[in-house]
């Protein structure tokens, strides 16, 4: 599911529809800035897919999530559908990647580091 939602989101930022455009003129962005973003966010998903690189896929879509809420909040636009979208990514992570989730609970990791 989270897969098909950043799928969908590059998409639309890499073929710079009308809707894409404005919306980025509305956050101060070139178009330009708009299809590199898709593309940092299409990589990133592609890192998250992918079981030996999810880890650091993870953490880039985290990261970039962040970015959007905080995008959202400072031009006053509505963020609940990013924050639900982390909390989401969030669960996926500690649900897919027993490192990560040992590392949230505090617990010792029977996974070697690979």
């Amino acid at each position: 599911m989270l897969g098909l939602i950043f799928a969908f989101s590059a998409a639309m930022k890499l073929t710079a529809s009308a809707e894409t455009i404005a919306q980025a003129g509305s956050m101060g962005l070139s178009p330009g800035w708009f299809r590199f973003i898709g593309i940092l966010e299409l990589a990133s998903l592609v890192l998250f897919l992918i079981p030996r690189t999810a880890m650091i896929g993870t953490l880039l879509l985290i990261a970039y999530m962040g970015g959007a809420i905080a995008t959202h909040v400072e031009h006053n636009q509505p963020a609940m559908v990013a924050i639900a979208v982390q909390v989401l990514l969030w669960v996926a992570a500690a649900l897919r990647i027993p490192r990560l989730r040992a590392g949230l609970l505090l617990k010792k990791s029977t996974e070697p580091l690979q």
